[in-house]
């Protein structure tokens, strides 16, 4: 099936953005989804090349195999019979009750303006298909003035060829969403859960409802059905078709050769597209297609759509995001969405650099002069919490992991700028911290102090004001989701102030050498990517606008650099100086505190 125009998309696609973290998460991984749905569908297609039954030595004294042709010829016109049943073998074919459309002349599997043809109807339900009945769709060619009855004294089996497919699919019913108002107010439970039910329509994630007791399945209704036949004029040997070819080729057993490949194409056929069945509904839209495709894109949908049962079987991916990249294509420009895919893998280099050097930094770090430890600390505490907060939601096990990583990696950088020890005076062991002394010894500590001080009454007044008004105005399943969403969220908005007491300690000690630069340039790059992609991506003006108070900072840090000239006395950013470091007390204070530790 043809993407629709643009206008019809825009027609169809509507609602109101999602939460800022949701385009987040969304945003960074979308070039790595990509990347990894495209390297799974090529690594298929060569597998399924590479695995394929290999032809044996031909022996002068045997006959050579028998090769299977196609029993069409290409461009050959056919005449074309849709019907509509609720049963799944049909034969009912001199009721013209069941014929839905007739079309004759068809050109097989050439391209031409008579190739395509279309229907646009309404179909009314029966009673049994609005109490979860089956309906099944089945089309029928022959060679032009040749009938597909058996009944019919000219019919020939040679001539003619048919494929069936379910136009009413069952799916789990989607439930009544868990979360409500915490102050009991009924009117805004009731409203909200409209909506939630509306949104779940149109993202198509039933994973994430889980309710207890049996799942109730219903019917929903295809509003597109799409015949493609496949151009396919190959010759294959009896015992030696592809595995990824075999499933579809029907033999004729007396010639041994094969019929054309009726492919009904669902791909861009959205979750969100299909229509529940029930009681209420009188009428349901019906848009037939007829057309050929090449062999190479039919397998192309056919690898793509097994990547995704792939990720989907592992974990990575969730039952709603294959719809939305399909909706990606569908929507986007494609210039756009090609420059979109390089900068996303430009984002996840300079992300993996900011990576390394971050690790290395803090690998190779002997001294905490000029450092903040406690923005260290709080890192540590917003990346645990927004652990446990995609651990609340149901989020893919892919994610989990690389959120659990970067929780790890936080805590060593607490051990890596303070002298942590284990306290087993109790009964349970304790851990307790303690400052490094080239951190303590000091103004570094003072400042730090000062600065983490004043940003705690900012931080206290923002993270209580935005928990009241969630707890007002927004929904939750619990007392715990409504904490953990609150503070995940001021992570967020707010994360950028962390940041703030390494400037106040930069002002007060008017140096910066003591600053990890190459991982905070890699970091700027990406914020400049995201600014990118700010004017790129649908978003509300609030979302937009905070995408620049990243840069701000950056701006300042740069600014800084600019302002305080570099002493070359000072201890770098790998803990060496210009001078002898082997006389430098603070590297020994601090080997010492590690000896004690250990």
């Amino acid at each position: 099936m043809a993407p629709p125009a643009a206008g019809e998309t825009a027609a169809v696609v509507g609602g109101d953005a999602q939460p800022q973290q949701q385009q987040r998460q969304a945003g960074g991984g979308f070039g790595q989804t990509i990347t990894g749905i495209i390297r799974i569908a090529v690594f298929c297609y060569f597998a399924s090349k590479f695995f394929s039954p290999k032809q044996k030595p031909v022996d002068p004294s045997k006959p050579p195999p028998h090769l299977m042709s196609n029993l069409f010829h290409k461009g050959e016109p056919l005449d074309m019979w849709f019907y509509l049943s609720e049963n799944v073998k049909f034969n009912d074919f001199g009721n013209d009750g069941k014929l839905v459309w007739h079309e004759t002349n068809i050109p097989c599997a050439v391209w031409k303006p008579e190739s395509t043809r279309t229907l646009s109807m309404k179909y009314y339900p029966s009673e049994a298909l609005k109490n979860n009945g089956s309906l099944y769709a089945h089309v029928f060619f022959a060679r032009s003035g040749f009938p597909i009855d058996p009944n019919d004294p000219e019919y020939q089996p040679l001539n003619c060829f048919g494929r069936t497919h379910p136009v009413a699919t069952y799916l789990p019913k989607r439930k009544a969403d868990k979360k409500k108002s915490l102050l009991g107010n009924p009117k805004d439970s009731a409203d909200s859960s409209a909506e939630v039910e509306a949104s779940q329509e149109v993202n198509g994630r039933d994973s994430e409802l889980k309710d207890e007791g049996p799942v109730e399945w219903i019917s929903y209704w295809k509003p597109n059905v799409t015949i493609n036949l496949v151009d396919d004029f190959t010759r294959y040997p009896q015992h030696g078709v592809p595995p990824n070819i075999a499933p579809y080729i029907q033999v004729e057993p007396t010639t041994v050769n094969y019929y054309p490949i009726v492919f009904f194409n669902e791909f861009w056929l959205l979750r969100d597209k299909l229509i529940a069945i029930n009681e209420t509904v009188s009428e349901l839209p019906l848009n037939i297609e007829v057309s050929p495709i090449s062999m190479t894109k039919w397998q192309l949908f056919e690898q793509i759509e097994q990547s995704f049962q792939v990720h989907r079987s592992y974990g990575s991916m969730l039952d709603g995001e294959s719809d939305e990249l399909k909706r990606v294509f569908l929507e986007g420009n494609p210039y756009l969405l090609g420059i979109t895919m390089c900068v996303s893998m430009l984002h996840s280099v300079f992300d993996f650099l900011a990576f390394k050097n971050d690790i290395q930094f803090w690998n190779k770090n002997k001294s905490m002069e000029g450092l903040s430890a406690k923005s260290v600390v709080l890192n540590f505490i917003c990346q645990f919490i927004i652990f446990l907060y995609l651990l609340d939601n149901d989020t893919s096990w892919m994610i989990l992991a690389s959120s659990g990583v970067g929780v790890c990696i936080e805590f060593w950088k607490i051990g890596k700028a303070m002298r942590i020890e284990v306290d087993r005076s109790g009964m349970i062991p304790r851990l307790r911290f303690h400052d490094r002394e080239s951190y303590a010894r000091n103004k570094t500590k003072e400042y730090d102090d000062i600065a983490i001080k004043f940003l705690s009454y900012v931080l206290l007044l923002l993270v209580a004001g935005f928990a009241i008004y969630s707890l007002a105005y927004e929904r939750h399943k619990s007392w715990y989701s409504w904490i953990l969403s609150s503070l995940t969220s001021c992570v967020y908005m707010f994360g950028f102030i962390m940041m703030c007491p390494q400037l106040f300690i930069n002002y007060k000690l008017k140096s910066v050498a003591h600053l990890p630069w190459r991982q905070m340039t890699y970091k700027f790059l990406n914020t400049i990517i995201d600014d990118l992609f700010a004017f790129v991506i649908k978003m509300p003006m609030l979302h937009r606008l905070s995408v620049f108070r990243d840069d701000v900072i950056f701006l300042i840090y740069l600014y800084q650099r600019w302002v305080y000239p570099v002493d070359k006395t000072r201890v770098n950013e790998f803990g060496f100086g210009g001078e002898d470091d082997s006389a430098d007390p603070k590297k020994i204070t601090d080997q010492e505190d590690d000896k004690k530790t250990n």
